[in-house]
């Protein structure tokens, strides 16, 4: 089968790639050209900008494709552009869609497919709900197969590790050298980290298998854990201390680091834990990667590629914990004060 990728140089597009080369199938990637790539050499690659037209259009004009893996689009208008482009030439579209389309906190727990998508929890989250109905409407109109795919917090090779200050990977060598980790919260709530590898695994199922077009589908972690446990896990990844955990509310970090918390207000203060159901009997869905193994993984490839920054590059953590720990202390001692 001819699949055309647009975005397979990014962390979850180079194991799609390599999935479905492995698979049998002829690949094109459609890239900027922008980052260096370790694609299969069979692999055609195509340099261009999804964001011009024409270039898009000539591009799968030249490839013929069966079948379109689309992992850069954000907007509903970006994907009635990919409609009118890819009308008449593909029988499958496979939209890579996100889990931050269901509003949160969810009604209950665990998150379906059917669980509420509005209102947005943000304007990226926004985005790709209007994408999907885009999408969806065209396969409703019988212009092409959809078939929808959900993903939470991908990771792997070439990428870090998320954590409440964002992606920062100086976070790996705090964790390396036992320096207090800053945790959202009373470090509770719940995460689920996925190696791409297996997401990757997904994305082909969504390719091949019949009768999947129509749908969404979450493909996630199978492997959720509170954030204490998700740092702990780090460190005993990579033999690294027992790591101090510092608990501080969500708001106050809000407050005094706006710009560096934006991740933590849209994704990590919310306990959630979705279902697979669907994607394990549909697309051959597989949690193989354990989180230790990702994470050692994932850290092998910043070493060998020197892209794990000191922890001295970013005074914001040192100045939290000492912060917080200061008003803590004295908030007990006024607190053991007035209680005599």
């Amino acid at each position: 089968m001819d699949v055309f990728v647009i975005g397979g140089t990014g962390l979850l597009g180079t194991g799609i790639v390599r999935r479905l080369v492995a698979a049998g199938h002829d690949v094109t990637s459609f890239q900027r050209g922008e980052t260096d790539d370790s694609l299969p050499d069979t692999v055609d690659r195509i340099t261009g900008n999804r964001d011009d037209d024409s270039q898009l259009r000539v591009a799968l004009s030249e490839t013929d494709p069966s079948v379109v893996v689309d992992l850069a689009c954000f907007d509903a208008e970006t994907a009635r552009t990919a409609v009118d482009i890819c009308s008449g030439v593909v029988d499958r579209y496979v939209f890579c869609s996100t889990i931050d389309v269901y509003h949160r906190p969810p009604p209950k727990n665990p998150v379906t497919e059917s669980s509420p998508r509005n209102p947005p929890m943000s304007d990226y989250a926004a985005g790709k709900i209007a994408a999907e109905d885009v999408f969806f409407d065209a396969h409703e109109e019988g212009v092409f197969d959809v078939v929808v795919l959900r993903p939470w917090n991908t990771y792997g090779e070439g990428g870090t590790l998320v954590h409440t200050f964002g992606m920062g990977s100086y976070y790996i060598d705090r964790i390396r050298d036992g320096k207090p980790i800053v945790v959202h919260g009373d470090g509770t709530s719940l995460w689920g980290p996925c190696h791409r590898d297996d997401v990757a695994r997904s994305f082909r199922g969504a390719v091949e298998r019949p009768g999947v077009g129509g749908r969404a589908y979450n493909v996630t972690s199978e492997e959720t854990m509170t954030w204490n446990q998700y740092h702990r896990r780090v460190a005993s990844a990579l033999d690294a201390p027992d790591p101090t955990l510092v608990h501080v509310p969500t708001d106050v970090l809000r407050d005094v680091a706006p710009d560096r918390t934006r991740m933590l207000r849209d994704h990590f203060q919310y306990s959630t834990v979705f279902d697979n159901t669907r994607a394990l009997a549909d697309l051959d869905f597989r949690y193989t990667v354990d989180f230790e193994t990702g994470v050692k993984r994932t850290v092998e490839w910043l070493d060998d590629h020197d892209a794990v920054d000191s922890w001295e590059t970013e005074p914001l953590d040192d100045r939290v914990v000492s912060a917080w720990t200061e008003a803590t202390e004295s908030f007990a001692e006024r607190f053991e004060r007035t209680s005599r």
